[in-house]
């Protein structure tokens, strides 16, 4: 067992191709947890286990390890860089302390780091920011900063400076200690402190004298000292740069190249120094499922049991693994545990026994007896259990917040290569709905087919090749289409009323609705101004969940309604006639029907999309954007490199990546996230 304040609990996130395995890679060899640097361009990256992720050359799931780090524990995982995966990402946040931002040295803030960015911002994490690639032409550590400050307006500070720029990268300046650190090529070879060569004694003490006063700012006590003294000793800034970092006030930025060896072990030594403890990290809220009381959980044995399930994983050798975070108390192998299900009732209590408990290592396991605060573990022997779901002691029950699942956007029909096949399929499909709360089956009411959906064209494409590999179904699937939704652009008020006999007896119900556009991605929001005396109390209810129950399927093509408020505002009711079904059904009746006189739209995704291409290629690719219905909004030039980012439908995005390459011999590269949901508009693709 580890000491808590020994633990640190980090991932690694950034965009595509930043580096962001290969970091891990270094980190996993210089702790000494593997022997053998598998690189991600030959296919054999120790956290890249998956044959798609080997075959491609990008992560397509987080994988989690351990390893020690100066007397530390650090539990680590490494995630996906592409969109289509954002939510391996999202699971991970939910449950760290601490994450390291991986940009590129020479493209600096890219999409999707702007999106792992804004998630990390979400769980208030700390962050170590580590600028990659230093090696390369083109790179250029300051201007990466800047991109940076511009784009997230953080107050991210160097803790080191390069040495030497592109092909003459060799080491780094440690603004704190004052020391230069050398690599050589050489894997194995310790790094070398000397004294700060002079040519960079002056570059040295400018950038010491800026960190120096952005640590100063933050302890009202330290900068009275600063400017009395002038300087800072070593331990009061890295003490101030610890409790700022923790408190989100600063990130501090590290270099290397990860690649060639450079700037691992001066980052493996900040994540020790600047990330917290699990001892540390605010405090950790749950909600006591029948009360809805707020109860506060601390790091401790002592404390009941508290842990949440962020990942279900199908482990190579067959059983299905539980990654679990521990926040509080002790789980032992064997031992029952509770889950109190979700807030929304939507799924109940149950108790669940968990067989064996697992330390994680990528696609490895080995087996260990107990699990404490602040450990990250795999569990077998869950039966009920899904992604974002609390495990707790019955005697003391609490729900932590889940995980936010983002929604579907490209949907195809599947269906097995021969019809005896069918329940295999089926069987696979649901196992892997259980592991990605981003993929989901459906059967389409009005022709039976299997329909599955997702976050893009690759993710599908993983499925599908997850299903013939792993679960040995073929498959045959049809061309993508996108999800669309619906809303209402006018407001009316809708009466609706169910006055019946039926089996046996009389049912009344009545109300009035006002129905309304809410602003885009407000979503469903429900209000009663009538009096108890005109529609109850239990009643009012029924009518809010059958409203929400309808909004599922909209009046135009049976599409989810999004972004309608409703205001119940008269009605009646029977003392002895009306039932809950009454009120349902009316309430219902009064909805669809208002809302086809509400002037009903479809909505489609739009996405944000960014291609890098040479300026050669700019003006094609700007006219095929246009000839999609794309609208440009931002152009930038780096290094001779374009920069185009334009809101485009994604139904006119499709084999997009085919185009791309023709249009630009190959050289232009683009990527893409949802940017929001905008009304459909019929169009023919030029």
């Amino acid at each position: 067992m580890t000491q808590a304040d020994r633990i640190r609990n980090i991932g690694i996130v950034a965009h595509i191709d930043a580096g962001k395995t290969t970091v891990t890679e270094r980190i996993l060899y210089y702790t000494g947890i593997s022997h053998k640097i598998g690189e991600v361009d030959d296919g054999a990256a120790t956290m890249d286990w998956m044959e798609q992720e080997q075959e491609r050359g990008i992560t397509i799931t987080s994988a989690a390890t351990t390893c020690q780090w100066n007397n530390h524990v650090i539990h680590l995982i490494d995630t996906p860089g592409h969109v289509d995966f954002t939510i391996e990402v999202e699971r991970a946040l939910r449950v760290l302390d601490g994450a390291i931002v991986v940009f590129c040295g020479v493209a600096g803030v890219q999409p999707q780091s702007e999106k792992v960015w804004r998630q990390a911002d979400h769980y208030h994490l700390p962050r170590l920011v580590f600028i990659n690639k230093l090696d390369r032409v083109g790179a250029d550590f300051f201007r990466a900063i800047d991109s940076i400050h511009e784009k997230f307006h953080a107050n991210a500070v160097p803790i080191q400076i390069p040495i030497g720029r592109e092909q003459e990268f060799c080491g780094v300046i440690d603004l704190i200690r004052l020391k230069a650190i050398y690599w050589n090529d050489t894997l194995d070879a310790p790094p070398q402190e000397t004294v700060i060569p002079d040519h960079l004694v002056a570059e040295s003490q400018k950038h010491r004298e800026h960190l120096l006063e952005a640590i100063a700012e933050c302890n009202d006590a330290v900068m009275e000292r600063y400017l009395n003294e002038g300087d800072l000793p070593e331990d009061v800034m890295m003490n101030t740069l610890r409790t700022a970092t923790m408190a989100g006030k600063m990130f501090p930025v590290l270099c290397g190249s990860a690649l060639k060896n450079k700037g691992i072990q001066p980052l493996l030594d900040a994540v020790t120094h600047y990330f917290p403890a699990p001892t540390e990290v605010p405090k950790i809220i749950g909600i006591h499922p029948k009360t809805g009381h707020e109860q506060a959980i601390h790091c401790s044995e002592r404390e009941p049991l508290a842990a949440l399930v962020f990942k279900i994983m199908t482990h190579v050798d067959g059983p299905m693994i539980y990654y679990t975070r521990i926040y509080s108390g002790v789980l032992e192998a064997g031992s029952l545990v509770y889950n109190p299900g979700t807030l929304d009732r939507r799924q109940t209590g149950t108790r669940e026994r968990v067989l064996k408990i697992l330390r994680l290592h990528a696609n490895k396991v080995s087996q260990i007896d107990k699990a404490y605060p602040g450990d990250i573990v795999g569990l077998v022997g869950l039966k009920d259990t899904v992604t974002g779901n609390t495990l707790c002691a019955e005697h003391h029950p609490l729900i932590l917040e889940t995980i936010p699942v983002p929604e579907s956007v490209i949907f195809v029909a599947i269906e097995p290569r021969s019809q005896a096949e069918q329940k295999s399929l089926d069987d696979a499909l649901q196992q892997l709905m259980k592991e990605d709360p981003t993929f989901h089956v459906r059967k389409a009411e009005d022709t039976g087919q299997t329909i599955i959906a997702g976050m893009g064209e690759l993710h599908l494409e993983v499925i599908l090749e997850r299903l013939q590999r792993e679960k040995h179904v073929q498959a045959r699937i049809g061309k993508p289409q996108v999800a669309l939704k619906e809303t209402i652009t006018a407001t009316v008020e809708s009466e609706g009323k169910f006055d019946r006999l039926t089996g046996g007896r009389e049912h009344y119900a009545h109300v009035w609705l006002r129905i309304a556009p809410n602003e885009r991605n407000g979503g469903f929001a429900f209000t009663s101004t009538v009096r108890e005396q005109t529609i109850p109390k239990n009643y009012v209810a029924v009518i809010r969940q059958a409203l929400q129950d309808t909004m599922g399927s909209g009046v135009l093509a049976g599409y989810p309604m999004v972004d309608i408020k409703v205001t119940l505002f008269d009605g009646s009711f029977h003392e002895q006639h009306s039932s809950e079904m009454a009120f349902a059904v009316a309430a219902t009746k009064a909805f669809n029907d208002g809302c086809r006189l509400a002037k009903p739209i479809l909505l489609e995704p739009i996405m944000d999309v960014e291609v890098t291409t040479p300026k050669q290629h700019t003006g094609d690719i700007i006219a095929d954007l246009n000839s999609r219905h794309g609208k440009i909004f931002h152009l930038d030039t780096q290094d001779g490199v374009d920069i185009i980012r334009a809101y485009m439908p994604l139904s006119t995005m499709f084999g997009y990546t085919t185009d791309l390459r023709s249009q630009s011999q190959g050289r232009a590269t683009f990527s893409m996230e949802l940017s929001h949901y905008g009304e459909r508009i019929e169009r023919t693709l030029t």
